[in-house]
């Protein structure tokens, strides 16, 4: 629940509105899970919260860590769904460590893009705003006391704009001051191109970020990659980005998975930067991350660096994602439930040619 409805809420049981701000310190602030810890409520109030509401928690159903420090988490929901969120760690030369959190708004996900294995999983089921924000609050109940967060990527499972009110009441209360999580500018949306609801959702959560996969600069390639495009194609896709409300001196990111003999030659950087043009933005180029049965190559360092540099010629602001959580499958792309995709015993999806 936002502080506006803990506030409603309070005043069903008779409180006045603050107390929906005390209680709402309390759950995202403090990510306290009992009422009779809540010390500065009186005990007549806190026994009302125990008899009509309850706090609900996340517990990892399973968490492994990764060489270089990534952790991947698996959360159990009520039903049985589960969904995985990472815990990725940020370069510093010194003091207590920097994380950046990845988390999930759905359970799996219906956009079926070739190159994700989420997509595999098909649809379980969309994620409460409650459900969304805690997996954030559950992880951070595990830091060091000199430990922090310093930006959240709603980049996890799911497409948060298919899942809109619950993505984006949980990306307010996550930026919300009282909240300890992070501010707008640092918590980013990434989308795979609801062309519709781009600038609602800017106007839902003023200063967020926004991220939009590309994956291809024709639609031709992109209506192989990503099925939603036969919906939005590129023109409109893009002329919603062209459109959106940004603050003053934000970006949209343009993000854009490199598959090797698909769309990662430099014709198709070309082609990119020429569409791109005119729009404030940044190009977020990400080396495909492998998994079982895909029918894609990574492309080598050499080959990636090229494509980036034909990018910066024509004007543009492009960098490389490094893959973290590689061996662990916790990078991008990478994020299923094993025994929901054993199920489904799903058909890969059709390989999508190399040109020669």
């Amino acid at each position: 629940m936002e502080e506006t409805e803990l506030a409603a809420f309070c005043g069903e049981l008779g409180e006045p509105p603050y107390r929906g701000r005390q209680l709402f310190a309390w759950i995202y602030g403090r990510g306290e899970c009992a009422f009779e810890r809540m010390t500065d409520l009186s005990k007549e109030f806190r026994r009302k919260l125990s008899e009509r509401a309850r706090v609900g928690f996340l517990a990892p159903a399973r968490s492994e860590e990764a060489g270089d420090g990534t952790r991947k988490y698996a959360w159990e929901l009520a039903g049985g769904a589960r969904v995985e969120s990472v815990k990725i760690p940020m370069p510093r030369a010194e003091g207590p460590a920097r994380w950046a959190f990845c988390l999930s708004t759905q359970a799996g996900c219906a956009m079926g893009c070739a190159f994700c294995l989420t997509g595999r999983m098909g649809l379980v089921r969309d994620l409460s705003a409650g459900e969304i924000a805690e997996q954030f609050l559950a992880a951070r109940r595990g830091l060091g006391p000199e430990e922090r967060f310093h930006n959240i990527v709603f980049m996890g499972m799911g497409e948060p704009l298919e899942n809109f009110g619950p993505s984006a009441a949980a990306a307010r209360i996550l930026s919300h001051p009282r909240a300890g999580g992070v501010s707008a500018r640092r918590l980013t949306v990434s989308t795979v191109g609801v062309a519709s609801r781009l600038a609602e959702f800017a106007r839902a959560v003023p200063g967020v970020g926004l991220a939009v996969s590309l994956h291809a600069a024709d639609d031709a390639t992109r209506g192989r990659l990503v099925p939603v495009n036969r919906k939005w194609g590129l023109d409109a896709l893009l002329r919603a980005c062209r459109e959106l409300p940004l603050p003053e001196r934000r970006r949209v990111t343009f993000e854009y998975v490199l598959l090797q003999g698909v769309n990662d030659a430099p014709g198709d950087a070309r082609r990119l930067a020429a569409r791109l043009r005119g729009i404030r933005c940044k190009v977020n180029l990400l080396p495909w991350n492998p998994f079982p049965g895909a029918p894609f190559e990574r492309p080598s360092p050499e080959r990636v660096e090229a494509f980036r540099r034909e990018l910066v010629r024509a004007g543009l602001t492009a960098t490389v994602r490094q893959s973290k959580g590689l061996p662990i499958r916790a990078a991008c792309g990478q994020l299923a439930d094993d025994e929901r995709l054993a199920g489904r015993a799903r058909k890969a999806p059709a390989p999508v040619s190399a040109r020669g």
